[in-house]
């Protein structure tokens, strides 16, 4: 694996596990065996790190909101794997990247802030259709717009993830991602 792909599974794990604030280049440099200046070589500043973090974070997630797309046809469904997705990561001991860095959002660096918003408004927008799908398909029901419903999936999702986390407990994550989906049955 290349020095920059290291870097930035190590920084991923980090933030997942302490957030953003509760790292440096020295615990990454320790951790992989490398100086500090080799971090600043492929990353000059912390910022960029993060950004980058983002944006591969995001590419991945993107990914696999594709593959359900190709794979799945039932919206409930959809829902069902996509609350799957943040099932797994927690069943890894980790948290939503961005939901973690959400939590920081004013001591990011603007830049980090507009790609934080981003991904957000991503998953927005992918849920707004898959939940417009469903109630066209008479397979979910819900009142107001589908992107505010959206808001509201993510949200109680990534609160969901926090407090299975401080119980250690997967089972309570899945138990609220499973009671916001069939609230949504038509």
């Amino acid at each position: 694996m290349e020095t920059s792909e290291r870097i930035l599974e190590l920084a991923e794990r980090l933030v997942q596990t302490r957030g953003y604030n509760g790292f440096s280049y020295a615990d990454i440099a320790a951790a992989l065996k490398v100086t500090k200046a080799s971090l600043h070589y492929h990353f000059p500043a912390k910022s960029e790190l993060g950004r980058s973090l983002i944006g591969r974070y995001e590419r991945n997630f993107l990914a696999a909101l594709e593959a359900i797309e190709r794979k799945v046809k039932s919206p409930r469904e959809k829902l069902r794997r996509y609350a799957g997705i943040y099932a797994e990561v927690l069943r890894d001991g980790r948290m939503c990247l961005c939901g973690m860095l959400a939590a920081e959002y004013a001591t990011l660096p603007k830049a980090m802030q507009q790609e934080l918003r981003h991904f957000f408004d991503e998953n927005e927008r992918w849920l707004g259709a898959v939940l417009e799908q469903g109630r066209r398909a008479g397979e979910l029901e819900f009142s107001g717009a589908p992107r505010e419903v959206a808001r509201l999936l993510v949200s109680s999702l990534e609160g969901a993830m926090m407090l299975a986390r401080s119980h250690g407990d997967v089972r309570r994550f899945r138990a609220i991602a499973e009671r916001l989906i069939a609230a949504l049955a038509a």
